[in-house]
């Protein structure tokens, strides 16, 4: 199980939000602590009920900047928990982390796959006086892997993958709710993937049956920018209307989405991260014999997709890899000119410049490093540095050198003398 722990300002915000998806239908209120929790009433007075229930300890607050808890318990997708399990679950949890007489209310998601918790509460007790949070974190550690114990919960190691696993899948029309899948899937790949242009973003997304564009226009003389969503079948035909950004977030919008590139174009510049995955793409390139879904299996399975954008003509004007092991995204030309559209669209629509896969392959440096040597025999294989097919004839070239070493004789002789 994952615990995440959130602080905040507004009670009003996060006792909306999870509010805002009982009425959705998506969401229940399954238990309180020290407040009413009828919720068979009106949802305007479950909201003024829980405001309530929390207003003698905000108003004692003295100096905390940030009152309100905001907790998340996530168990494995595995994991089958009743409501009544769930709600003990809460409560052992709030206990253990000093937190048990405080009001709190727990609502229980259903939005995902991976049915989870969410705690409402506040740090501040009765007096107004913040409730000690020294080594939260390791706290929390130790009271899921307790917790897991009692409940029989599995054991989750890697955090992040754990979280993002229920959304980092393919949109399905089939599956419904086509607002629900196009938000969890934006929302994961814009916090967990790096890129560094709109064109790798959209790229990224494809992978993921979603299609993003920019949309421009002018309202009352002013002109605005923005972005819409729209799912797409496995052949990338879009199957639903857009979703505009403004009802997935602000923050995946243009001016968030622009202020993203920013500081990833900015964290590369400063070689926070670097591609991992050119001897991978080249050994590919090496081993397609020119054929392009071969060239993709062939990436698929070191758990890289290759995304290639073409005209009308169906010539190849772009390429993007995604790296799903170090979620890292690059156009081709960023891994290197040996790895342009231009190169692709030689390999795979020429004929002439299929590889010889008879001439040997350098030993690769494991650590990433593009060697010179590799970079040569992507040279001869592929002929994308403009090498001459039809180069210069061996007994020119000989006869050149004769009349070479002749002249170097007749400069000595006359030298000598």
């Amino acid at each position: 199980m994952v615990a995440k722990i959130n602080r905040g300002v507004s009670l009003y915000g996060a006792i909306t939000y999870n509010q805002q998806k009982v009425n959705d239908t998506t969401a229940r209120i399954i238990a309180g602590n020290r407040m009413i929790t009828d919720v068979a009433g009106n949802p305007d007075c479950v909201m003024q009920q829980t405001l309530w229930a929390f207003d003698n300890y905000l108003l004692a607050n003295k100096n905390t900047e940030k009152p309100i808890l905001h907790i998340s318990l996530n168990p494995s997708v595995d994991d089958r928990l009743s409501d009544a399990q769930f709600a003990e679950l809460a409560k052992e949890y709030m206990q253990k982390m000093g937190y048990g007489d405080q009001p709190y209310i727990v609502y229980v998601h259903e939005d995902i796959d991976r049915r989870h918790i969410h705690i409402v509460s506040t740090c501040v007790n009765e007096k107004g006086e913040k409730i000690d949070d020294a080594y939260e974190w390791n706290r929390s550690m130790k009271a899921c892997r307790e917790l897991e114990k009692k409940f029989g919960l599995m054991q989750v190691e890697d955090k992040r993958k754990e979280l993002l696993e229920p959304y980092m899948k393919k949109a399905d029309y089939q599956s419904g709710d086509v607002k629900r899948q196009v938000s969890n899937i934006v929302k994961s790949v814009f916090g967990t993937y790096r890129f560094q242009s709109f064109g790798e973003y959209s790229a990224l997304l494809s992978c993921f049956n979603i299609e993003a564009k920019q949309v421009r226009g002018e309202f009352d003389g002013t002109p605005y920018n923005g972005i819409v969503y729209t799912m797409t079948d496995d052949m990338g035909k879009p199957v639903c209307t857009p979703v505009k950004s403004s009802l997935i977030g602000k923050r995946y919008g243009y001016e968030g989405l622009e202020k993203r590139i920013v500081y990833n174009a900015r964290e590369y510049r400063n070689k926070k991260w670097q591609p991992k995955i050119r001897n991978e793409v080249a050994l590919a390139m090496h081993g397609c014999r020119g054929d392009r879904d071969e060239f993709v299996r062939l990436l698929a399975g070191k758990g890289i997709d290759a995304v290639f954008r073409e005209n009308d003509e169906g010539r190849i004007y772009g390429a993007t890899f995604i790296d799903h092991k170090n979620r890292e995204v690059y156009n081709g030309s960023r891994l290197g000119k040996e790895f342009s559209a231009n190169a692709f669209e030689r390999l795979f629509n020429s004929p002439v410049n299929i590889p010889d896969l008879d001439a040997p392959m350098p030993d690769l440096d494991r650590q990433g490093v593009f060697s010179s040597e590799m970079e040569s025999s992507i040279e001869q294989a592929f002929g994308i540095f403009g090498i001459d097919a039809n180069g210069p004839d061996p007994q020119e070239e000989a006869l050149a050198r004769r009349l070479q070493r002749k002249k170097k004789k007749k400069r000595r002789s006359r030298g000598i003398s």
